[in-house]
């Protein structure tokens, strides 16, 4: 990407200058050994999703309060305790943060199945399982983002980041189904055994980089503990694209979360889909995410950063208003998966871009607070949106609320960098 991208925002030149990004070769190894990293991370993620929660109902026959608590805990207390963490990996090496919250996901996943197979889980257990991997997984991503930034050079960002997203939209279209398999055969553990060890290959793969890593940002003389923690959202709000961004960002995630459990109150009670043809909807719908990553690099190349970027994110807001518009039927159910189809199309686009823009325009100094920022502040706002859709299609119908979620989206086009990017 080039500096114009960042509109005035200072960018350290280490990228520019390090003998390291002048070996074509070497950086390009050791992106491979990150790429397996995140390929088997995500992999291992998808395959247990939602399996905490999975076990405490069919293994400790957790209530249904139990199970939405052990969710808002890890958010909550996870959420708190990595606060600080992002002003301590600022300031040191990133690779052996990566390393560590890796190993420590590694173990605690891992704890699940052996405690259930000597007969000694309990509910207590999941619930600090759940914490360390949230903390984990923060501090894993601020530290990941600063050290990808400085591996691969400016103008391989975005093609780096769109092949992470393909990545990650495989995963999440393989994992599921290959996660729900093996706790039909093997117990409701099974995946979270898969799990823990990908993460262990993450880390062995991560441990194989070999080009040294760039001297470490250094705290100034008159550094406070409480400016440092709030250097990350300070650093977004000084830069009016990121900024922007920053705002749209959290405006999409929330309506996109709060859609997704009334979309299912539609199709399954309000329009009477059977659950087959909803998993069909969202199975397929996933593949476009796919092919939003690829075409990354062709766009790029014909249209260019800005306008693909723009024009991606702009695309993305559109096509949530069409299904609290399906009717009960074939059509309806072909209207939900085309827009399905595109709103997905259109964030496997985005996304890489908006991941390189976020890069380029923050300093070297802040990349880690800043992801850290932009991590708490989702994980904050999401809930909200949750809560408020949850409540408005309480006191209306979950047709209404998809709508103010299609027209928040719809306004929510206006928070894009249009003069900033």
């Amino acid at each position: 990407m080039t500096s114009g991208i960042v509109g005035g925002m200072s960018v350290s030149p280490l990228l520019e200058t390090s003998p390291r990004a002048t070996t074509d070769e070497g950086w390009r190894r050791d992106f491979h050994w990150r790429w397996a990293a995140q390929a088997a991370g995500e992999l291992g993620t998808a395959v247990g999703y939602s399996a905490l929660p999975m076990v405490a109902v069919l293994v400790l026959g957790a209530s249904d309060f139990q199970v939405s608590f052990l969710s808002v805990l890890s958010s909550v207390v996870g959420m708190a305790l990595a606060l600080p963490l992002g002003p301590w990996i600022e300031f040191h090496r990133k690779r052996p943060v990566m390393i560590g919250a890796d190993l420590l996901r590694f173990a605690s996943t891992a704890s699940v199945p052996v405690a259930a197979y000597l007969g000694q889980l309990t509910y207590a257990h999941l619930c600090v399982v759940a914490i360390v991997r949230m903390v984990a997984t923060l501090a894993f991503n601020a530290a990941s983002t600063a050290d990808l930034k400085r591996l691969v050079p400016a103008s391989h960002r975005a093609e780096a980041n769109s092949r992470f997203e393909t990545t990650l939209w495989t995963a999440n279209t393989v994992g599921p189904p290959v996660g729900g398999v093996l706790v039909s055969w093997l117990g409701a553990t099974a995946s979270l055994a898969v799990d823990a060890v990908s993460f262990l290959a993450s880390a062995f793969a991560i441990r194989r980089l070999r080009t040294a890593e760039p001297p470490r940002p250094q705290r100034s003389a008159d550094h406070h503990w409480a400016g440092e923690f709030l250097a990350g959202w300070r650093h977004i709000l000084a830069h009016r694209g990121l900024a922007k961004l920053f705002f749209n960002a959290l405006v999409f995630g929330g309506c996109i979360m709060a859609s997704a459990p009334l979309t299912t109150v539609f199709m399954l009670r309000d329009r009477g889909f059977s659950a087959w043809q909803y998993g069909l909807s969202f199975g397929l719908s996933a593949v476009a995410g796919i092919a939003g990553s690829l075409l990354v690099k062709p766009l790029l190349r014909r249209f260019g950063q800005r306008r693909t970027l723009l024009a991606s994110g702009a695309g993305r807001n559109l096509w949530l208003a069409f299904t609290p518009l399906a009717a009960a039927g074939t059509p309806g159910l072909v209207l939900i998966t085309v827009s399905q189809l595109l709103l997905l199309l259109f964030v496997g686009v985005f996304n890489p871009l908006f991941a390189t823009y976020r890069m380029t325009a923050s300093d070297d100094a802040y990349m880690s607070r800043v992801m850290m920022a932009w991590s708490i502040s989702t994980k904050t706002v999401q809930p909200m949106f949750i809560a408020a859709a949850g409540a408005l299609a309480a006191a209306t119908s979950a047709r209404t609320a998809l709508l103010v979620l299609s027209g928040t989206l719809l306004l929510s086009t206006a928070l894009l960098p249009w003069r900033d990017a």
